[in-house]
């Protein structure tokens, strides 16, 4: 018999407690709408709002948008620098961590300034919006495909592969990616909650999201911004599953490839 160990179940619970207690008290606190009785009438007036599906399914598909571009841009990035230019692994670190450096509020009036007048003017499409969360999730999505190339054989993987006559896109797209997946996925949930979170690039450059739409219910109501709060919590971990359960693909995936 293994001996229980007290002190990780202690931490165990002490976590659980952290992060259910704040949520069991704001459903407690949104079931309070109707003086004297715990009802649902918080979420019933949330769900009747068009609104909140409009401004959801915006704040969905610039994060669908960011996340396709990002994989796009930083993963050949840093497979290239892996296996190619790896003394440039630093500056190119560097670079991913000036979002941290540089306040969302700067950047997006820079980018107004820059894109708000001819010769180029991008305000009016969602442009900006996307380039703004892609620079948004650089710092966490580099982070994640660089730990997952450092897990693996980049160079053999590479060689193999041209070694039998496979082009870079077969190779990025049947080789380094399949063995990436987990790293990807981390990466890609990042994006996600950064993106339906976010509030200064969509509330600056006028386009519909679930940020500035809490944001304003918030500010008008006592008890629906509650109920809105957790329904957003469970609709983007239902995403967040639904899209790991689409990029688990088929078992031993990565055997073949590396295999290949």
């Amino acid at each position: 018999m293994k001996r229980v160990n007290i002190f990780a179940w202690i931490v165990f619970i002490l976590g659980l407690l952290y992060f259910f207690l704040p949520l069991i008290s704001t459903l407690e606190f949104s079931m309070r709408m109707v003086k004297g009785a715990y009802t649902f009438e918080a979420f019933k007036v949330a769900f009747q709002d068009k609104r909140f599906y409009l401004s959801f399914g915006y704040s969905l598909l610039w994060a669908i948008l960011t996340i396709l571009f990002s994989l796009v841009l930083v993963v050949p990035t840093a497979y290239w620098v892996h296996w190619k230019m790896p003394n440039f692994r630093p500056i190119v670190e560097f670079i991913t961590l000036m979002p941290f450096v540089t306040p969302a509020v700067v950047l997006v009036f820079g980018m107004i300034r820059l894109y708000g007048s001819p010769p180029i003017v991008l305000t009016s499409t969602p442009v900006l919006l996307i380039a703004g969360y892609i620079v948004l999730s650089f710092p966490y999505m580099f982070r994640s495909v660089d730990a997952g190339l450092r897990a693996i054989d980049v160079k053999t993987l590479t060689e193999a592969a041209l070694s039998m006559g496979a082009g870079w896109g077969t190779i990025i797209t049947q080789v380094i990616f399949p063995n990436l997946r987990v790293a990807i996925l981390s990466g890609v949930f990042l994006t996600f909650a950064i993106v339906m979170g976010e509030f200064t690039f969509a509330s600056l450059l006028a386009w519909p999201a679930f940020g500035p739409y809490m944001e304003e219910i918030g500010a008008m109501r006592a008890y629906t911004p509650q109920a809105l709060s957790l329904v957003s919590f469970a609709l983007t971990w239902l995403s967040i599953m639904i899209m790991q359960r689409i990029g688990q693909g088929a078992p031993g995936s990565e055997q073949v490839a590396v295999a290949h």
